[in-house]
């Protein structure tokens, strides 16, 4: 890291150091060290562009944390989230799971711009995204990792992928799970990485149907606190509003922390996929109580569980190109 790094950053970088010793190679070529040579300032040059915008956003943190996640559930970890429609491009920004919620993508913007000048043609946009969403969590007060780098992006899109491989909000516990094995990833990384809820909003589209109708007979979800239910309700109308946003966790919602966990116990997991964590499955169940109960333990396998997801299928080596703009593939 460069010496002019801030030294609350530093101090985090300290505390945290523990969580993961990655100095060395790991599957699929990935590792920190990948642009020591190359281009030695990038993690200062993300994280200084991250800072500035949460400190004007702080909604920005988790909507960079989400565009990772939204990536790699699409044709791996390749920045496919972040081009825009052209010729036979079909953008997976207006897939289901992006369409009018999906944002932060004007901050990877000027995060590669300035890379390019500092290094051009050699940062790929997955590997910015990645760094990001390390980032944000790390300003939220969450833990830090060290995020393997050396991916490439990809020279194409798949909307139908990211319609149909992104958890949904609606999605039985089943189908949610079976779409992170899909991945190779296990119950243990969907409860961990379910905490990222920890921070950002929802709209009242995602949650709707269990103020009202939660197994179409008319009637609200009975695992849903109900006095919690009500205050919702006030701002989540039958119909209308769809767009009207709501903190994910209400006790501490711009604190990355494991209060996500402690709300899951009490019934006021505002989505439907966060609260089946506690009521559908005893692993899961167990995992949800455990994290409650211990913020470092929940900490510590975020962040293997983030550097997990961050090697799904990831361009290497020949594969893919490094795009000089993140929005479009090179000519």
């Amino acid at each position: 890291m460069a010496k002019s790094i801030n030294f609350l950053l530093l101090f985090s970088l300290l505390a945290f150091a523990p969580l993961c010793q990655c100095t060395k190679k790991i599957e699929g070529s990935l590792y920190p060290q990948f642009y020591e040579g190359s281009c030695p300032r990038v993690d200062e040059i993300v994280n200084s562009i991250v800072a500035k915008a949460f400190a004007k956003d702080p909604r920005m943190a988790a909507s960079l944390l989400r565009l990772h996640f939204h990536d790699c559930f699409v044709k791996g970890c390749d920045a496919s989230i972040l081009l825009d429609s052209s010729g036979t491009i079909i953008s997976e920004k207006r897939s289901n799971p992006n369409r009018d919620s999906a944002r932060g993508f004007e901050v990877i913007d000027e995060i590669k711009s300035a890379i390019e000048k500092e290094c051009p043609d050699t940062v790929s946009c997955a590997d910015i995204l990645a760094l990001s969403a390390r980032d944000s969590t790390v300003l939220t007060g969450g833990p830090n990792w060290e995020v393997p780098l050396g991916r490439r992006d990809s020279l194409g899109a798949s909307i139908q992928g990211s319609n149909n491989n992104i958890p949904a909000p609606n999605n039985t516990f089943e189908t949610i799970l079976t779409k992170f094995k899909l991945k190779g990833l296990d119950i243990v990384d969907l409860v961990a990485l379910s905490g990222s809820h920890t921070i950002g909003d929802s709209r009242c589209t995602s949650f709707r149907q269990r103020l009202y109708n939660q197994s179409g007979n008319g009637k609200a979800d009975f695992t849903l606190d109900q006095n919690y239910a009500a205050k919702l309700r006030t701002q989540c109308p039958r119909s209308g509003g769809d767009q009207n946003l709501f903190v994910l966790d209400f006790v501490t919602p711009t604190k990355f922390d494991n209060n996500y966990f402690k709300n899951l116990l009490a019934n006021k997991g505002l989505l439907s996929s966060d609260e089946i964590l506690l009521t559908k499955n005893k692993v899961s169940a167990d995992l949800v109580k455990k994290y409650a109960e211990r913020n470092d333990i929940f900490f510590e396998q975020f962040a293997k569980s983030m550097i997990k997801m961050g090697n799904i299928t990831p361009l290497t080596d020949s594969r893919g190109e490094i795009r000089k703009h993140c929005r479009k593939i090179n000519k």
